[in-house]
């Protein structure tokens, strides 16, 4: 891999990692259009460093409150301030995304990078994403978050084992769904990815540090840090005051087109 395709794919990785268009589809593809070499998990897994960076970068406030919440409710032994409970539903809601990396990681490496496969949830997760933000109520702040929400918001994120899906398009389409705003449902959904990308790291990240820490790695993970960091921050001000709507036309684009691309290539 040359270091002008690692920024590559490091851009896209921090771009697509927090819109809904779905980083794993993206970082899939762009090597299979353009007759790149694959990278491999351990690669992918080594670009959502690059994205940890940029979380922790963008919400370190929240961080150290969270930090603080945690050591709280263990002195306490019980959850009682907003704080807390926060701290709680981001902890349920990382359970059952958790639970389908455990035991999904095989297919997310093999039969869940097919190009029919991701085009077609790029196309399907777009219209639902569409739909649920065209239609859902949007008068629900974060303060008004319960354990039900946390679940479900959880099970969303589940499914984005599978590319094309969209972690971020998931739990925010989710949290869309159960009546949050679309800033409220953009910042959950950001803050509950970081167990999950730290996890990642932690556990596949060594597959890439024993290939070797080389130029092309690090330019990758810098390049997905800044665009990460740029990605947060243009989405929750694109979402104060515009719907979904453009990342759905997207997805739906990007899937038709990769459909086409996939029939001709037979």
């Amino acid at each position: 891999m040359t270091i002008f395709q690692a920024i590559v794919l490091g851009v896209i990785q921090g771009l697509s990692e927090f819109l809904p268009i779905s980083s794993s589809a993206h970082l899939a593809l762009t090597p299979w259009l353009f007759g790149w070499e694959q990278p491999g998990l351990a690669f992918d897994v080594a670009l959502h460093l690059g994205t940890l960076i940029a979380l922790v970068w963008f919400f370190w406030q929240e961080w150290v409150k969270l930090t603080r919440a945690l050591f709280s409710i263990v002195r306490k032994g019980r959850v009682e301030t907003e704080s807390e409970r926060q701290f709680a539903f981001v902890t349920v809601a990382t359970i059952p995304g958790g639970l389908a990396g455990y035991f999904l990681q095989t297919q997310a490496k093999t039969v869940f990078r097919a190009p029919a496969l991701i085009g077609t949830m790029l196309i399907v997760m777009g219209v639902v994403l569409w739909a649920v933000d065209r239609y859902a109520r949007q008068d629900r702040g974060l303060a008004t978050m319960a354990w039900r929400d946390a679940i479900l918001i959880g099970l969303g994120q589940m499914f984005a084992i599978v590319p094309g899906v969209s972690r971020s398009g998931s739990t925010i389409t989710a949290g869309r769904a159960l009546g949050f705003s679309r800033e409220a449902a953009a910042v959950f959904s950001f803050i509950m990815s970081l167990p999950i990308i730290t996890a990642a790291v932690v556990f596949e990240g060594r597959h890439a540090i024993e290939n070797g820490v080389t130029a092309p790695l690090v330019a990758g993970v810098i390049a997905a840090a800044v665009s990460g960091w740029l990605a947060i921050s243009v989405l929750l001000k694109f979402v104060a005051r515009n719907s979904y709507g453009v990342f759905a036309a997207y997805r739906l684009v990007v899937g038709v087109g990769i459909l086409i691309v996939a029939a001709v290539r037979g």
